[in-house]
């Protein structure tokens, strides 16, 4: 499954957005233009279908509070995110989901649902309209739970909070796997900053583990020339997982290192590569080029495009960046690409125009036709001296 179109209302940065998504989307944009805002919609989502530990309320709250999601530029009104799901790559969308919720405005202030909807496109059926209900007119108290998060209402539509529940987000800190003792007591619900990216490998089935770890080390031969013999391994001692490989040189065999001695940008490509092939869910990669030479990230566009094709399912991704070098591959198309554009009355996303299409087909790469520099002016206000 995969989401075709968003569309928001007062979130964040965006006070009104609706665009169409394809299977590899890349969100460019200057600081602050609201790019992890973007993707954060969809964890939002995610956090709001945990049927454990999660739901609306808990979301909200982990986000600071309606004043903190609520776009500055909407004194008033609700928050809305509506999205259409499909099954697979270019093909019709089937469903559709739509939740709007804001404070109630009194008493304890908590978040009510103002709007909840799911359509089955395929049937024209609406199988669930909220709070146009007897079970809500009735119960108002109901509405500061969304059907999404009960497994007891959300049987007709279960797969769409299945398909929420089960996206990935990543942007892997090296040092917090290198140094586990840096993160130990502060471990973040999803695990968003790969901390516990070991654990992951190891509770995957040892033949499966296997494989995917020969796929990568052939990837990353490319990157890592001399690394070879890619394994798990667990401390004989303390039973901790481990990622070892060698190291060749002018010693046979003696240069075997673990993953505290890997380059930051090894363990970045590890983490990618690993999240790539776990699952068939929605993958948000946050600024993937951190620690990566441009050598390296010109090569992780046609690496999304060679996993995703390979994949029995092909898993939508969303790369957020400010690399220029990610988006000079012949595979990116410029269709791909949302870019943000910060304006008075809130960000605006805008898709890429006809002319720019026409300079990718003429020839241009899409880091040439579409990204934007800012003016040198602007640049120069970063000086302190």
């Amino acid at each position: 499954m995969l989401i075709t179109r968003l569309k928001l209302q007062n979130w964040r940065n965006f006070k009104k957005i609706e665009v169409d998504l394809r299977d590899r989307v890349f969100v460019i944009g200057p600081n602050a233009s609201g790019k992890s805002n973007l993707l954060d919609v969809f964890r939002f989502l995610r956090d709001v279908a945990k049927p454990k530990g999660g739901g609306l309320q808990r979301a909200v709250e982990a986000r600071g509070g309606m004043t903190k999601l609520r776009c500055l530029l909407a004194r008033r009104g609700d928050v809305l995110i509506e999205v259409d799901l499909a099954d697979k790559v270019d093909a019709p969308a089937t469903w559709r989901y739509c939740l709007a919720f804001s404070s109630e405005g009194k008493g304890k202030q908590r978040v009510v649902v103002r709007e909840e909807r799911v359509e089955d496109l395929r049937t024209g059926t609406v199988l669930l309209d909220r709070p146009n209900n007897p079970e809500d007119q009735a119960d108002p108290e109901r509405l500061t739970e969304t059907s999404l998060e009960q497994v007891n209402a959300n049987k007709e539509f279960r797969e769409i909070a299945q398909f929420f529940g089960a996206l990935t987000y990543l942007h892997l800190v090296p040092q917090l796997l290198k140094h586990t003792e840096l993160g130990a007591a502060a471990l973040l619900e999803g695990d968003p900053f790969g901390q516990s990216f070991l654990e992951r490998i190891a509770k995957t089935q040892d033949r499966t583990r296997d494989a995917r770890l020969k796929k990568i080390e052939s990837a990353l031969k490319a990157c890592v020339p001399n690394m070879r013999d890619l394994k798990f391994s667990r401390d004989d001692a303390t039973g901790t997982p481990h990622l070892e490989a060698l190291y060749e040189h002018w010693r046979p065999d003696a240069g075997w290192q673990r993953e505290d001695q890997f380059s930051d940008g090894t363990l970045r490509l590890l983490g990618i590569m690993w999240s790539l092939l776990d699952g068939d869910s929605l993958l948000l990669l946050e600024e993937p080029e951190l620690s990566l030479n441009e050598s390296i990230v010109r090569q992780i566009p046609p690496l999304l495009w060679q996993m995703q094709r390979k994949a029995k399912h092909r898993r939508q991704v969303f790369v957020t960046t400010h690399s220029e070098a990610l988006l000079e591959h012949s595979s990116v198309d410029p269709r791909d690409v949302l870019r943000l554009e910060p304006s008075p009355e809130g960000t605006r996303v805008a898709p890429a125009t006809a002319q720019e299409i026409a300079l990718v087909e003429a020839g241009y790469n899409v880091a040439e036709a579409m990204v934007r520099k800012a003016p040198q002016g602007q640049l120069d206000q970063l000086s302190i001296f």
